[in-house]
């Protein structure tokens, strides 16, 4: 490999490494401003935290999430998941959200990840201070289950 192929090569790498570490300060931006709103009486708008499972490889961690009202009846997502001590991801996912019984909502979803993940879809039910997903990918199915933070 050429010195100027190299550089390039690591140039990449720490631009990609750039977008992944800003998107989780984004995150945790966004999640320590949430956390001096009121949680909703009566609805699943907030911050969530708690862990997922992969029922494929039995792969765990934990998992934030932030969930607010759009204008067009849905609710975005955004989770935030660490795998292992290193490792994190962060996803968005906008949801159809409808009353169950009384103090619970149905939601369901789906958002495609691009050709490396597919399309992944969720389908759950939530409290206001209980959330359960199950997720489905072409590779992957499993579980997020979430409370209200502390």
């Amino acid at each position: 490999m050429t010195h100027s192929l190299r550089k390039q090569a690591v140039l990449g790498v720490a631009m990609a490494a750039l977008l992944v570490l800003s998107g989780c300060s984004t995150f945790n931006r966004d999640w320590k401003a949430a956390a001096a709103s009121p949680t909703p009486a009566s609805s699943i708008a907030g911050r969530w935290e708690g862990k997922w499972l992969s029922e494929h490889n039995g792969h765990s961690g934990k998992l934030r999430a932030l969930i607010r009202p759009l204008d067009n009846g849905q609710y975005e997502t955004r989770f935030h998941a660490k795998y292992g001590f290193i490792f994190s991801f962060g996803m968005e996912a906008k949801f159809d959200v409808r009353p169950a019984a009384e103090g619970q909502w149905q939601f369901s979803g789906a958002e495609d990840l691009g050709k490396a993940y597919g399309v992944y879809r969720y389908e759950g039910k939530a409290s206001v201070t209980n959330f359960f997903s199950t997720y489905k990918a072409s590779f992957d199915h499993g579980t997020f289950q979430m409370t209200r933070p502390k």
